[in-house]
């Protein structure tokens, strides 16, 4: 999926900082892996604590033997360590669209590094790890609408902010240089997506089916709905935002995929469509540049789709999940949804922006 999203973001930047996007989503699969083999999965899956994990599995100990605590796997522990490595492969990436063309390698290639410890593994923890707080509560996530999405959305803003805008913008249009370009780089993530989702399931059953399914007819309302509202607003679709749609859609059903059915999927890809369309012109109004909406699209697309799920979770769908309100299930599931979502803004905000502050007195300019 990160080849995917290096083309998306490749074909939306100017022409002259294509490479430089590549690049950075490309150095996050070198970094980050060896990083999540050394200490990331440990932190995140290692240990009984419900904050942190530990140093169990790390340098990759006994990793191929012994699956994290509290996990009942039907894989190998080392196939489920490289699942997910692409889970903390691809986060940071998406935070690169919100600073193109005005962070250093040098600086991006420490804060990614940083963050993928500090911020990522925590939360990661915290949602998908049976020890983690939020997993305990009974917040539900099946492939990371809060650990990805909400996560990597809200340090793009933070550290959107501590950047500042870019030279010229808002005054000067800076369009995409290869709408080409982003289209393959969207095919190719709409195909990933389907790894990412139906793969949470961990298996070839029904659960990975249904996600399977799920991805899909999200993506393609999350497109319908966003081309809608564009039509009316503008009285024009464009390439772009049908590419910008299907992602929003994908990002919305990531953390309910395997826990709804029905209509469900299109409901809420098609809501987060619409939404996203919206929330993408609102860097004009108060300020904040972010160059490829990573804010407006998975920030606001992971934060909905966390939402609905507390209203459209269908325990029938996944024992493992729970019922949501319009399944009788009450207010309870959407309440935890809620607080996970909220804890998940502040503490990735603060830490980032903590990060970004360092970083920019000790590497100004």
């Amino acid at each position: 999926m990160t080849p995917g999203l290096a083309l998306f973001y490749g074909g939306m930047v100017r022409a002259k900082n294509v490479l430089g996007m590549l690049m950075q989503n490309f150095f996050s699969m070198g970094l980050i892996t060896i990083l999540w083999a050394a200490i990331g999965y440990s932190l995140a899956f290692g240990g009984t604590g419900p904050w942190i994990g530990n140093f169990d599995f790390a340098w990759l100990h006994n990793a191929h033997l012994v699956a994290p605590p509290g996990l009942q796997l039907t894989i190998p522990p080392a196939l489920f360590m490289t699942y997910q490595m692409m889970f903390a492969v691809i986060t940071p990436a998406l935070i690169t669209g919100a600073i193109a063309d005005r962070m250093r390698f040098s600086a991006w290639a420490i804060f990614l590094g940083v963050w993928a410890v500090l911020v990522y593994s925590p939360v990661a923890h915290w949602v998908f790890a049976p020890a983690g707080w939020l997993f305990k509560r009974g917040a539900l996530d099946f492939a990371g609408g809060t650990v990805v999405h909400v996560n990597a959305g809200v340090a793009a803003l933070a550290l959107a902010i501590v950047l500042g805008k870019r030279r010229g913008w808002p005054k000067h249009p800076m369009r995409a240089h290869s709408l080409p370009l982003t289209l393959l780089g969207t095919g190719i993530l709409w195909f990933g997506w389907f790894g990412f989702n139906a793969g949470s399931a961990l298996a070839a059953n029904g659960v990975a089916v249904q996600a399977f399914l799920n991805t899909t007819l999200a993506a393609a309302a999350g497109m319908l709905g966003w081309l809608v509202v564009e039509r009316l607003r503008f009285g024009h679709f464009t390439t772009l935002g049908a590419a910008s749609g299907a992602v929003a859609g994908l990002v919305a059903i990531t953390p309910c995929a395997g826990f709804v059915g029905g209509m469900a999927p299109i409901i809420i890809g098609a809501l987060t469509g619409a939404a996203c369309f919206w929330a993408v012109h609102l860097k004009f109004r108060f300020g904040y540049d972010d160059s490829l909406d990573v804010i407006g699209v998975h920030l606001v697309g992971g934060v909905l789709g966390s939402l609905l799920l507390g209203l459209f979770a269908d325990a029938s769908v996944n024992a493992a999940g729970r019922d949501g309100v319009f399944a009788g299930g009450g207010w309870s599931l959407l309440g935890e949804q809620a607080l996970a979502v909220a804890v998940t803004v502040v503490f990735s905000f603060v830490v980032t922006l903590a990060i970004a502050l360092v970083l920019k007195a000790v590497m100004p300019g």
